[in-house]
């Protein structure tokens, strides 16, 4: 474009030499931030192997390429404004109104970072969605879902977007912040005939063998989480508890697990518990049943 043709875009726009000068000013200043930005990108991938780390160094940069230019932008377009206390007053009031929603958002945003109700890697549940924290944004954190459809909370594969201001409305549950276990309990229903108090010391050494080395992490764990949270546990170790049912005893194994392991520990408690089972012909599974009983006709 010649000389003639740009002053008669910029009569078009109505745009004033001030405003030229602000808008070239603009151009360049993105061009120059996001080059850099661009260039210590590359370099950061390059040199960075672990994931983790060259996830969060990617969103660091990225959050200060774009307050970088924020900042500079609005150093070019408020040259000149006398009241500049006004002005922002007056915008500030409508971009409160028009950007509520997103407003919002943003606090929880500095919520999560400055509280850490959840970080990274975090398995949590926000209302009825369960999920391992993958992403923080200003806006929104993701999650890929477990549970669901999916038994013993495994992966979906799912990816789930929640808006940053639900932290304010739904109640956080965090899996692995603070105390990194959580209690699981198995239910298993013998006869009324069975030996239950041998089906209980046999239960009691299948935890041991199958969970016993977690109490002890456990311990460990909960002291670390006592600094910060009122944890007041005082017992780890696995144990069973008796109770009565109409079909049988009811034997109910508790024991701690790691949260993203929870299937694979069901699996060897319930594997040893069944061989345990088929080794003693005096304990038996209750299952609902019917008993018939027929009375003599009379004459007979």
């Amino acid at each position: 474009m010649n000389q003639e043709m740009w002053a008669g875009l910029w009569d078009t726009l109505g745009a004033t030499s001030i405003t030229r000068t602000q808008l070239i000013q603009s151009l360049v200043v993105i061009a120059i931030v996001w080059a850099l930005h661009y260039a210590t990108l590359k370099t950061v991938r390059r040199r960075v192997m672990d994931v983790t780390r060259r996830y969060r160094w990617q969103k660091g940069i990225r959050y200060a390429a774009a307050g970088l230019t924020t900042l500079l932008l609005v150093q070019v377009w408020l040259q000149g404004v006398r009241n500049v206390v006004t002005y922002l007053g007056l915008l500030s009031a409508g971009l409160a109104i028009a950007l509520q929603g997103l407003i919002v958002n943003l606090a929880g945003w500095v919520f999560i970072l400055s509280r850490r109700p959840l970080k990274l890697g975090d398995r949590i549940q926000i209302g009825e969605h369960i999920g391992d924290v993958v992403d923080l944004r200003p806006f929104q954190f993701s999650l890929l879902e477990v549970g669901h459809w999916v038994g013993a909370e495994q992966s979906t594969g799912r990816i789930i977007h929640v808006p940053n201001g639900r932290v304010f409305d739904e109640p956080l549950c965090n899996y692995t912040g603070g105390f990194h276990y959580i209690w699981l309990e198995l239910p298993v229903l013998i006869t009324f005939e069975s030996d239950w108090e041998k089906a209980k010391r046999l239960f009691e050494r299948v935890l041991e063998e199958a969970v016993g080395d977690v109490s002890e992490a456990a311990a460990k764990g909960a002291a670390e989480a006592s600094r910060r949270y009122l944890i007041t546990y005082t017992r780890f170790t696995p144990t069973v508890y008796t109770s009565v049912l109409d079909s049988g005893v009811l034997l109910t194994l508790r024991f701690l697990a790691e949260p993203r392991r929870r299937r694979d520990t069901e699996e060897a408690v319930w594997e040893r518990v069944l061989r345990v089972l088929a080794e003693h012909d005096d304990i038996d599974l209750a299952y609902p049943t019917y008993r018939l009983y027929s009375l003599p006709t009379p004459g007979q």
